[in-house]
């Protein structure tokens, strides 16, 4: 999970035009097809096809190249107290949990200053050659105006990988700002509002046959006590978006929820989900929500797909490209207006950086990425990113489609290696997006 700082100033980063970021989407799509391909046609020497290869030759474990991590965090601290090194790994050593955490101090001006703790625990429940590895990610952030945000996301798998088990669940006592619906709206139609906001979407797969999946999944999803943030936004309540298409909709204001079931099909070839440095991950998903079904206001669907994919640019690893592309579509009913697909509302948080979590939103998101990623020291501690992404988003209201405007982002990132075991990250990114929004986002474990 990341913590985030964002700054509205003025602009560092022209709009891009139409053309460029509809370029930028195929591109994507274009580059992970064909990444896809050159990894089918040209595996590194030694290492098994990365979108080929059975789900029982895949684990962190692996063996990745000469640039395998071999020193991180502990190990700098331990040489500068002149501490001998551990020693070396058992064959039960698999079965110790990876553990990595910082702290997070926060900035912003709708949160105030704030302090928190973040960590990944990563395990195997099964041997590393048949079994993918585990995680947990958490993390307890607190603001001096009054936010409290509590995470746990979950990403597990059972031995020789039959089952896989996916968990989003958050704890918000916090504030957002609204701007209205689509890609057009501007930092001069906010309108600050706060909420208390818990999540619980949970999903169950069972593995069909080598990398492929089928599951299942509850979701809930509730915001209760909205109100206005402060006192300039009580004035402009009635007639804010949130307001007026609550109203429109026939939503109560100060609580709305969503309550329903996720039918999902996935395919995930890469090596770990933590740091992953080949393979393929592919999730379709159809999700109904339901009037009444655990508190839930109406009836609605949405289908999704997240796509990702990665090509090494050199045999060892240490010169990747990642590339992220994924869509969310209310294909029928009225969805809650914070339930609508919105910037950085992922599982973990990370798209769209260069912009606020809730900066666009609307009835239909297209989103793409694409991130370098250097290992800048040949024993894995230091690293460097530069990444790339557009949103495109649809108002109903307005009839905005998707494709019409763009919202895209690009920043740099380092890489500092917490845990060689599990190969886990903390990340520190600066992201720049139109109309002078930048954001600084701590994080541990990649983006994607």
């Amino acid at each position: 999970m990341f913590a985030k700082v964002t700054v509205l100033g003025d602009s560092l980063l022209k709009a891009p035009v139409r053309r460029a970021a509809s370029v930028l989407l195929w591109a994507l799509g274009s580059s992970a097809a064909i990444a896809a391909g050159a990894q089918e046609r040209a595996p590194a020497s030694g290492d098994a096809p990365a979108l080929a290869a059975p789900a029982e030759a895949q684990s962190e474990d692996a063996p990745a190249g000469p640039s395998e991590p071999t020193k991180d965090l502990f190990d700098v601290l331990r040489d500068l107290r002149h501490k001998p090194p551990p020693p070396p790994p058992g064959p039960d050593d698999y079965k110790k949990w990876m553990t990595a955490a910082a702290p997070v101090i926060t900035y912003g001006p709708t949160s105030g200053f704030g302090i928190g703790v973040a960590g990944n625990m990563a395990f195997y429940r099964g041997f590393p050659r048949t079994t993918r590895i585990s995680s947990i990610v958490a993390s307890v952030t607190a603001t001096t105006k009054d936010q409290v945000l509590v995470n746990a996301k979950l990403n597990t798998s059972a031995l020789d990988n039959r089952w896989h088990f996916e968990g989003d669940n958050r704890l918000y006592w916090t504030s957002q700002k609204t701007y209205g619906l689509g890609t057009d709206t501007t930092e001069g139609a906010a309108v600050d509002q706060k909420y208390d906001y818990f999540r619980f979407y949970e999903t169950l797969y069972r593995r069909v046959r080598g990398d492929f999946y089928l599951g299942g999944g509850l979701l809930y999803s509730n915001h209760t006590d909205v109100r206005p943030g402060d006192d300039s936004a009580s004035a402009a309540w009635p007639a804010s978006p949130y307001v007026a298409y609550s109203e429109q909709y026939g939503f109560d204001p100060e609580s709305q929820t969503s309550g329903g079931v996720g039918i999902h099909a996935l395919f995930d070839s890469r090596d770990g989900s933590i740091n992953p440095s080949r393979g393929g991950y592919a999730d379709l998903s159809y999700r109904l929500y339901f009037d009444g079904f655990l508190g839930g206001v109406s009836n609605w669907q949405q289908f999704g797909y997240d796509l990702r994919t990665y090509l090494r640019l050199s045999r060892d690893a240490r010169h990747l490209l990642a590339f992220w592309l994924s869509g969310e579509f209310v294909t029928g009913g009225a969805a809650p207006y914070l339930d609508l697909p919105a910037t950085g509302m992922d599982t973990y948080g990370r798209a769209g950086r260069g912009y606020s979590q809730g900066r666009f939103r609307g009835q239909s998101l297209v989103y793409g990425e694409a991130e370098y990623r250097w290992t800048a020291t040949r024993n894995g501690l230091f690293g460097i990113v530069a990444f790339l992404n557009t949103e495109t988003l649809r108002n109903e209201q307005t009839g905005e489609r998707v494709f019409d405007s763009f919202a895209t982002g690009a920043g740099i990132g380092a890489r500092l290696m917490l845990n060689k075991r599990s190969k886990t990250n903390l990340c520190l990114d600066l992201g720049f997006g139109k109309d002078g929004s930048r954001a600084v986002y701590f994080a541990v474990q990649e983006a994607f």
